[in-house]
């Protein structure tokens, strides 16, 4: 990751977005994080997955991983999601990727789209 330059529009400190050192977290959440609901899951997982696209926005590694692996790539950051619940990463070779969450029902391929999130970068004058 570059370090801030004098004439950057917005000097990034990527504190709390980038490993522990000793450690290959990248401090999604601070605990252990299971979630057991629908409601659970619109209720808390938007924040996590947000920190998770500024991630994958500025760090390849953990782009490239994510996008291979989107659940398996926060279970191992302690994101437990619900069995029924899965994730897709659409759009991984693009200035606006989007992370979108379904919930499958029982005993079908139908999936339900619970949210998505995706970076949008506006400027204004």
């Amino acid at each position: 990751m570059s370090q801030p330059t004098k004439n950057a529009l917005v000097p990034v400190k990527p504190q709390g977005l980038v490993p522990k050192p000793g450690s290959a977290r990248y401090d999604l959440v601070s605990d252990h994080t299971t979630f057991k609901s629908r409601e659970d899951v619109r209720e808390r997982l938007p924040e996590i997955l947000g920190k998770a696209l500024a991630l994958i926005w500025i760090d390849r590694e953990f782009a490239d991983m994510f996008a291979r692996d989107p659940q398996g790539t926060l279970e191992r950051e302690g994101i437990v999601l619900p069995e029924n619940t899965s994730i897709e990463f659409q759009k991984p070779g693009t200035d606006r990727p989007r992370i979108v969450v379904y919930e499958r029902r029982p005993n079908s391929n139908f999936k339900l789209r619970i949210l998505y999130l995706q970076l949008v970068m506006m400027a204004g004058r």
